[in-house]
């Protein structure tokens, strides 16, 4: 019988993104993975290496994932709250997103993938730039502050639900209660990056 190798490199990266989001890089095992994946370990060894290369190739995938899903085509008002938009409903579909990216700030060390990350941050940052100078975004503020406010705007829901449910009274399950979330963060980001009437 032949072995599916694809089949079980995809049951131990499901594993391991479920495992790490919920313990983080330092509260799993490399046995843990290879159980929940029902697999043995060696396999795990022998297709990533160690748990730190799994680690980042799982950390990579889940931002490749949504750097093609959330797009930015260009720089208007509107591209900027759809963008944001698209950025919550992202992290609202893939909660251990969210998760991971909490764990990496907590552990500290070298980000996984940090000159390609940081080359598509720049991009943003790039082009906010570029519509600051054609008049398009307000250009009082600092384009690289504004990338971040907005990314954070959009992601913070899912980073800390249980501030959002106290605040709002209303659970990230709670379909109405998102939409009203995602209507805010649109409006919010346009309205931040809008330029002053008159200016």
């Amino acid at each position: 019988m032949a072995w599916d190798t694809e089949g079980t490199r995809r049951r131990l990266r499901d594993a391991a993104l479920s495992e790490f989001a919920e313990r983080g890089l330092d509260g799993t095992t490399v046995a843990a993975i290879a159980e929940k994946a029902g697999v043995n370990k060696e396999r795990l060894y022998s297709y990533f290496g160690d748990k730190q290369s799994l680690w980042r190739l799982v950390l990579s995938t889940e931002l490749e994932r949504l750097a093609s899903a959330v797009a930015l085509s260009g720089a208007s008002l509107d591209d900027i709250g759809e963008f944001a938009g698209a950025t919550f409903d992202y992290h609202a579909a893939h909660p251990a997103l969210s998760r991971l990216l909490q764990w990496e700030g907590l552990q500290g060390g070298t980000p996984a993938d940090l000159d390609g990350r940081t080359a598509h941050y720049q991009d943003k940052v790039a082009r906010f730039a570029a519509a600051q100078r054609d008049g398009v975004l307000d250009s009082s503020l600092d384009p690289d502050h504004l990338v971040f406010a907005i990314i954070a705007l959009a992601a913070w829901w899912q980073t800390v639900p249980q501030l959002a449910e106290m605040i709002t009274g209303a659970g990230p399950d709670d379909l109405q209660e998102r939409a009203r979330r995602r209507r805010f963060v649109v409006e919010a980001a346009r309205r931040l990056a809008s330029p002053p009437a008159g200016g």
